[in-house]
């Protein structure tokens, strides 16, 4: 059962994280990844408040780790740091870096102490 809920949370979290990007990517064309940092501080701060909220096992699985874990992306993050490092992009890189690392866990953080 845990399978299949992980499954559709996923079905629903990666189309979303598509839509979010290109939308994104409209409105800023920059070589800055923004989509991705705002995909994933956003997720993290969804699965703040889902922890605080005290979900069942199942919910949590379903919107947690399927939606979640499709919505946020560390594989992309990785990728376009090495691509912004490749470009000489080193003041993006960093920032890229410290940016989404330091705002995921503060929006994670504010998730969670919003709802408990």
């Amino acid at each position: 059962m845990n399978l299949l809920l992980v499954f559709a949370g996923g079905a629903v979290g990666a189309p979303t994280r598509y839509v979010v990007d290109r939308l994104i990517h409209r409105w800023y064309d920059s070589v800055f990844p923004w989509g991705t940092l705002v995909i994933n501080v956003s997720g993290s701060f969804v699965l703040g408040s889902l922890a605080a909220l005290h979900l069942s096992e199942q919910a949590l699985t379903l919107l947690g780790t399927g939606f979640c874990g499709a919505l946020t992306t560390f594989s992309t993050f990785g990728w376009e740091t090495v691509q912004l490092l490749e470009q000489g992009a080193l003041k993006q890189a960093a920032l890229n870096v410290a940016g989404s690392v330091t705002l995921g866990i503060l929006a994670a953080l504010a998730g969670y102490l919003t709802f408990s």
